[in-house]
């Protein structure tokens, strides 16, 4: 119920801050073309607050809706407009201010991904440093020439001093189909380079979160004894007999180093009975479980028996690196974030139109939530990750020519621009049909996806 709560909690707080920073995007740029502002809302819907501010009077709402928004502005197309104040209603504006107030609301979310990556690298991206654990044999890497206890110190030519940083540039390789070049430091201090090619591996898998997996590396991680930390009630482990508190020794009498070998047990036996050895109370003792079995999003059985890990544990530092610059270069990287990010979104969105990835890669509101309460209880540097990556995709989604969208009515000022005239009020009509119908069905799929990844 915690967590529920921190999640819609988070989602709200999100939504509320990138709907009002897009939304104020088209109203400061209105006022600044004189353009008079009759609403601005946050929220669909009933309102549950309104004020009124400004020698205009301007309306501001927050609706029972929080998915999306918008800014009402005076318009002769939309209701008699008394003459003395028709030069401030928007269709009297000339073109390129039009498209000015209506781009502006993208261009406004892309500004916030800015501001947010900038405090981030400011403020410094705690992560493990990128050390090579196990490989797998015969896999990319090791072809490549990696090798256990190797520290990947640039990928393609830019510094990575947190695996995140190496994810981040592997992620957009894989999106280009392309090679990645990797500087290798050796135990023995000499570095090298490898060669990988991800043009094989598709972006289906990648976002399943397979990507280290398929290519055959994983990190090398702290040491998390395997401690029981928390039970979920009614779950295996519970029902068994597991208390927080016991450490697990081994399974099927196999030595359990850690708490990830202790999870990769659990995965791999859906559905099937597992002797766990524990210690309790200077005692050893055998307890029979079976992990249940469920599916995730690539329809693969897995076990899980409701436990989680004991944090309380004396955490090993020396693999742990932060990711942080002044405020100059800071405010670079944040940039080149920014942009990098638009358009890795841009490309993964033309694979699922051309098929070349699948729709489940779409995620709703449900999805959105999820990941807003997860992000915002690991710290405001995450959360603000977290919100600019949601920024940057609200600034690319609207900006696609799809009608009811800003990208569909820039869409009509590019053709009112070539032909001399505007689009006819049917033709805008038909479009806003078609727009909506596609919205619906996007809508449609996403949450669709969001059910299956609240059943995985």
């Amino acid at each position: 119920m915690i967590g529920f709560i921190q999640s819609l909690g988070a989602f709200l707080l999100a939504l509320g801050i990138l709907i009002t920073f897009h939304e104020f995007g088209h109203f400061w740029v209105a006022r600044k073309c004189n353009v008079k502002v009759l609403r601005f809302s946050v929220g669909f819907g009933r309102p549950i607050w309104k004020r009124y501010f400004g020698e205009d009077r301007c309306e501001f709402i927050v609706a029972a809706l929080p998915l999306g928004g918008y800014v009402k502005m005076l318009d002769e197309r939309e209701g008699e407009v008394a003459p003395q104040e028709r030069h401030r209603a928007f269709n009297n504006k000339s073109l390129g201010q039009r498209f000015a107030i209506v781009i502006a609301g993208p261009i406004f979310n892309f500004i916030f991904a800015v501001f947010a990556y900038w405090i981030m690298f400011m403020i410094g991206i705690t992560g493990l440093k990128p050390v090579v654990g196990e490989i797998d044999s015969a896999s990319m890497v090791e072809r490549a020439g990696f090798r256990s206890g190797d520290e990947i110190i640039r990928v393609d030519d830019r510094e990575t001093p947190i695996w995140s940083a190496v994810m981040n540039i592997i992620v957009a390789r894989v999106v280009d189909g392309a090679q990645v070049k990797f500087t290798l430091r050796g135990q023995d201090g000499i570095e090298r380079e490898a060669i990988v090619d991800v043009s094989q591996v598709s972006v289906d898998d990648m976002a399943g979160g397979n990507l280290l997996r398929i290519l055959g590396l994983y990190p090398k991680r702290p040491v998390v004894p395997a401690v029981i930390g928390e039970l979920v009630q009614g779950k295996p482990a519970e029902q068994a007999g597991l208390l927080v508190g016991d450490k697990i020794i081994a399974v099927n009498a196999v030595p359990v180093k850690d708490w990830m070998q202790w999870v990769d047990i659990i995965r791999a036996n859906p559905q099937r009975p597992i002797n766990v050895e524990v210690a309790r109370d200077q005692q050893q003792l055998s307890i029979m479980i079976v992990p249940q079995s469920v599916l995730t999003e690539e329809g693969e059985a897995i076990g899980r028996i409701g436990a989680a890990v004991d944090d309380g544990y004396t955490k090993d530092k020396s693999l742990m690196a932060i990711q942080s610059y002044s405020i100059i270069p800071a405010f670079s990287r944040a940039v080149a974030k920014t942009a990098e990010m638009s358009v890795l979104t841009l490309r993964i969105l033309a694979k699922i139109i051309t098929g070349e990835a699948s729709v489940k890669n779409l995620s709703g509101p449900i999805s959105i939530a999820r990941y807003a309460g997860q992000t915002a209880g690991l710290g405001v540097v995450a959360f603000l990750g977290f919100l600019a990556i949601v920024s940057v995709s609200l600034g690319v989604l609207n900006l696609l020519p799809i009608p009811l969208l800003d990208g569909g009515h820039l869409m009509y000022y590019l053709i009112e621009l070539l032909k001399g005239s505007p689009v006819s009020e049917a033709t805008q009509v038909i479009g806003q049909q078609i727009g909506l119908a596609m919205l619906l069905g996007l809508m449609g799929i996403a949450f669709y996806n969001d059910i299956l990844r609240l059943m995985a």
